[in-house]
């Protein structure tokens, strides 16, 4: 006679979940607020002090994030890889994974240049001639970084 089991006895005595490797790990940040106009304004306005609701602030964050990014790779000896059009990021990682020897961490850090949705300051007239600034959804080609 023989005992019913359920899956989860079965698999508890034969399997066991083993993680070599995990060769790659997204993150993306949702800001629900920064997904419109209005919302980023709000956010030069409010968060970074700015009377004038302007992308062009915006260029400072990033250059600052990109130098720490390479600051990163070469305090850490990571190698860099700024890949060409059409090349498949895959394509890299799998050889140079074949190469990376240590337990764990960062095997190269990419950087690709793709078209995706930004923001943009454009210039807008009032019927009487003087400007102002404008910001609008559009697309634009930026960098993207792989870790």
């Amino acid at each position: 006679m023989t005992v019913a089991r359920t899956v989860a006895d079965v698999l508890t005595e034969h399997t066991v979940f083993d993680v070599e490797c995990i060769d790659r790990m997204y993150l993306n940040v949702y800001q629900p607020k920064l997904q419109y106009a209005a919302g980023l304004v709000g956010y030069v306005q409010r968060q970074l002090g700015l009377p004038i609701p302007s992308t062009a602030p915006l260029a400072r964050i990033t250059d600052r994030f990109t130098r720490a990014v390479h600051r990163f790779a070469k305090t850490e000896g990571i190698p860099w890889v700024d890949f060409a059009k059409g090349q498949r990021k895959d394509d890299v990682m799998l050889e140079r994974l074949k190469h990376f020897t240590a337990a764990e961490g960062v095997v190269f850090i990419g950087r690709a240049q793709e078209k995706t949705t930004v923001f943009r300051t454009e210039k807008r007239r009032h019927p009487d001639g003087v400007t102002y600034p404008w910001i609008v959804k559009t697309t634009g080609v930026i960098n993207q970084f792989y870790f």
